[in-house]
């Protein structure tokens, strides 16, 4: 993700996927690192969000701009596996009995993990952390070729809600395209086992945009998700990013991505399902806490990607992309000494002015919008007040409602904020115009790495 300027929104409709704000390009080495202890002395700890990061995946799509390792040996994931341990039991020792009431296990792809080493993360996470993993919803990534039947018994019998499964495309001529060589077949067996596992939600991420991709195909896909009845669908426009193999393709083609995703709300719409946010398609009364809680305040990330949230500090450890710094900062992390986990390494810290952005965008990249009560009763004022022109530039590009309806219908709410529909398919141009200047200057600061 390229850093945003000023007047972003005018630049294209793919500028990057704000899911989390700041992104992590703002972060910075934190001098002097601060005691865990201290981060998380006034912040509630009764209902946390606990974030597992397992940075493996069996291959490197060409897509992807994950913290992630391919090929990583067997010992290599005993030793991570090791620090996972370490950092857990100082983390639960300055967090003073934390209790979690959502889990997530992310990447990479967790279950690049055999089963046995899957079942270890999960012991060691439920003992150190003291929580029961089965009484929370939890949601488990995986992929066609790392979901095999001995790793889905153990994630259902370890209390699995929610397993999420990136098909990308059932075409194979796209999924090897987009360099991931995979087959339908495969893809196929894989959500047969997922299904026949039994979880609550599956959800299916799909690509549009990828080359060679066209309405039909597009359409294909789409279709052949639906066999599944999956009750959640992520769509995602295919990115060029940097330092991923797919950075040198031209970038003529937004029209293109917005026709297919067009398409593909049209087509879940039609199908009975709702729209989230721009990615997000779910079967009604289907809400996951597992998947949604997963970016507010009260996360507890363990693993060497995952991020922490406090209401003024986010933090984690050194992000990177490129395949030889991910494999140089995993292998710095497994020899880390127990006490370098006990501090906070890099982060950004939140005054009242990004804690204000954030919920901005946070509530209007969702379809439901944002809550004018909510935001007046925990900043103080109606956010007018404190964004009245970046809400006025939207307005006036057709892409923000005001006075909107609030979610599920019924008569508009007054101060009620919601993207338009074209709005909401222009989420990566509006978030990044809604980011700070501090934010801002740090994101062009960045090197890529």
């Amino acid at each position: 993700m390229r850093p945003p300027r000023e007047g972003e929104a005018d630049t294209g409709p793919y500028q990057g996927y704000v899911y989390a704000y700041p992104h992590k390009t703002a972060y910075r080495p934190l001098e002097p690192r601060p005691p865990l202890a201290e981060v998380w002395a006034d912040e509630p700890l009764h209902s946390l969000f606990l974030y597992l990061h397992i940075p493996f995946c069996e291959m490197r799509c060409g897509f992807c701009n994950l913290f992630t390792r391919t090929g990583a040996p067997e010992e290599l994931v005993a030793a991570y596996l090791d620090a996972l341990e370490r950092q857990a039991t100082a983390v639960r020792d300055a967090l003073d009995g934390p209790r979690f009431a959502a889990a997530a296990v992310g990447g990479g792809t967790p279950t690049y993990l055999s089963a046995a080493e899957l079942t270890r993360m999960f012991d060691l996470t439920e003992r150190v952390m003291g929580t029961d993993l089965r009484a929370v919803p939890m949601s488990v990534e995986t992929s066609p070729a790392t979901a095999t039947a001995d790793r889905l018994a153990v994630l259902a019998e370890r209390g699995t809600t929610r397993i999420s499964i990136g098909v990308q495309s059932f075409v194979d001529a796209e999924a090897r395209a987009a360099v991931r060589p995979q087959r339908r077949q495969e893809v196929e067996a894989a959500l047969d086992r997922i299904r026949a596992a039994g979880f609550d939600t599956l959800n299916i991420d799909l690509i549009y945009g990828i080359d060679g991709q066209t309405g039909e195909t597009w359409r294909h896909s789409l279709d052949a998700a639906l066999v599944w009845k999956p009750e959640e669908l992520y769509l995602y426009p295919l990115y060029v990013r940097p330092l991923t193999g797919l950075a040198k393709r031209a970038r003529d083609w937004d029209d293109h991505r917005l026709t297919l995703y067009r398409q593909g709300r049209d087509h879940l719409l039609a199908a009975g399902y709702e729209q989230v946010s721009m990615r997000m398609f779910r079967l009604p009364g289907r809400q996951s806490p597992a998947e949604y809680t997963c970016q507010s305040d009260g996360m507890v990330g363990l693993g060497c990607g995952a991020r922490s949230y406090t209401s003024g500090l986010h933090y984690s450890y050194e992000y990177a992309v490129a395949a030889g710094r991910v494999r140089a900062i995993v292998d710095e992390y497994v020899r880390l000494a127990a006490g370098e986990f006990a501090v906070a390494n890099v982060g950004f810290r939140l005054d009242e002015e990004e804690r204000r952005r954030r919920h901005l965008i946070q509530s209007l990249l969702q379809a439901g919008g944002l809550d004018p009560v909510l935001y007046r009763d925990r900043f103080g004022a109606g956010p007018e007040e404190h964004f009245g022109d970046d809400l006025e530039r939207l307005a006036d590009r057709g892409w923000l409602e005001r006075d909107a309806p609030p979610p599920g219908g019924g008569d508009p709410r007054p101060g009620w904020l919601r993207l338009t529909a074209e709005g909401l398919a222009h989420s990566d141009a509006v978030g990044p115009a809604l980011f700070s200047g501090r934010v801002r200057t740090l994101m062009a600061s960045y090197e890529e790495r």
